[in-house]
């Protein structure tokens, strides 16, 4: 992970640097209802399939007792079914809770009917499985394939007089259901890691492995958020090479991309761990950030026009940097992206005046005034 917490691919290794956590926000994940909805839904199906069995003669043991924990194990079930559809969230601890449940529940069920391989298969327990392979990480998962062990055994042992069959029937049934789980799970690892990737991608400039637009859109209400509570202001650096397409000439696009992959390295290592570092564009990258006043944001862009200049350095050629800094207070959640961006517009329009100045140098807006129209002969080289 990269400072500002983008997933980076440099030199097709990846790097590891601090990355600033944004504390979970109050409310519910989606992760967390999706499980609850489908663990909800499992223990519905299960009761309700399951309910039949009361109603039909000669499948519950006749002893006065079955039938009352039999009743009772199924409206627990549609007890737990019901709760987690109303609360809508559940953690990983609930879940490998509700799985032991799932495999105790097949216990009571295969003890209380009068054949279990007839009324209460092993494969029951399916539901467990495939509720453990998809919501439980690896330690939870391997407890659960041991419980199944002892559930199958559990659930036969009163039914076979020779204690080989019983073995063959153990290890069979728990192999299959422990080997469908191992399945499921490795497949979900693999869909896990292809969706990571696929967000990486998407999130990555592929040239310099810094974050892209993209990133630096979705990173912006964190740091909004971070600013309010915190009581800080929300700074905008844009940095632009000078004379980067005179470079490109001279030496062609292969040295300029060299440049801009060392720029970006050095970089990296300057910008804060809670800061956004993204290339926004060409040769224009942008950091977004938090500040406590206009000097504190102006020693940042220094240290990151002398970065700048010892990484072009490091990849063989002089390139300097101009600097534009902007500052605004942070404003509501649902304005966060159009504050963004007049914020990077104010910010854009002072390293113009930079570039006007004489380059290589930082230049911070004054006020909130809005961004100056750009002249067309600041884009020459």
């Amino acid at each position: 992970m990269t400072r500002g917490g983008v997933p980076r691919l440099w030199r097709g290794r990846r790097t590891t640097d601090r990355v600033y956590r944004e504390p979970a926000p109050a409310g519910r994940s989606g992760d967390q209802r999706l499980a609850a909805w489908c663990l909800a839904a499992l223990l519905a199906a299960g009761a309700s399939l399951g309910s039949m069995n009361l109603f039909i003669d000669g499948v519950l043991r006749d002893d006065g007792v079955s039938r009352p924990v039999y009743a009772t194990t199924m409206a627990l079930l549609l007890v737990l079914g019901a709760a987690l559809a109303v609360w809508q969230s559940v953690g990983p601890r609930v879940t490998a809770a509700l799985v032991v449940v799932g495999d105790a529940v097949y216990v009571v069920v295969a003890r209380t009917t009068t054949d279990p391989l007839l009324y209460a298969p092993p494969l029951m327990m399916l539901f467990a499985c495939f509720a453990a392979a998809w919501f439980l990480g690896p330690r939870a998962l391997a407890l659960h394939m041991v419980l199944v062990v002892v559930a199958c055994a559990a659930a036969l042992s009163g039914h076979y007089a020779d204690p080989a069959a019983l073995a063959v029937q153990v290890v069979v049934n728990s192999a299959v259901l422990n080997l469908v789980t191992l399945v499921v799970f490795l497949l979900r690892r693999r869909v896990q890691r292809l969706l990571a990737a696929t967000e990486a991608l998407s999130s990555t400039d592929p040239l310099t492995g810094l974050a892209n637009r993209r990133w630096l859109i979705a990173q912006a209400p964190r740091i909004w958020r971070q600013a309010r509570r915190d009581g800080q202001r929300v700074a905008a650096l844009v940095l632009d090479l000078d004379h980067f397409k005179r470079l490109n000439d001279d030496f062609g696009h292969a040295a300029g991309d060299a440049v801009l992959r060392a720029v970006a390295a050095a970089l990296s290592t300057t910008v804060r761990p809670a800061d956004v570092l993204a290339r926004t564009g060409g040769e224009e990258l942008v950091v977004l950030g938090l500040v406590s006043d206009p000097s504190e944001a102006r020693r940042l862009a220094e240290r990151l026009r002398q970065a700048v200049s010892r990484g072009a350095a490091g990849a063989g050629r002089a390139v300097t940097v101009s600097i534009g800094v902007a500052l605004a207070a942070p404003t509501p959640v649902g304005e966060v992206t159009d504050a963004l961006w007049r914020l990077i517009d104010r910010a854009d329009a002072a390293m113009y005046e930079a570039k006007r100045a004489g380059r290589d140098r930082v230049t911070v807006a004054r006020g909130a005034a809005p961004p100056r129209p750009r002249d067309p002969a600041d884009e020459t080289a």
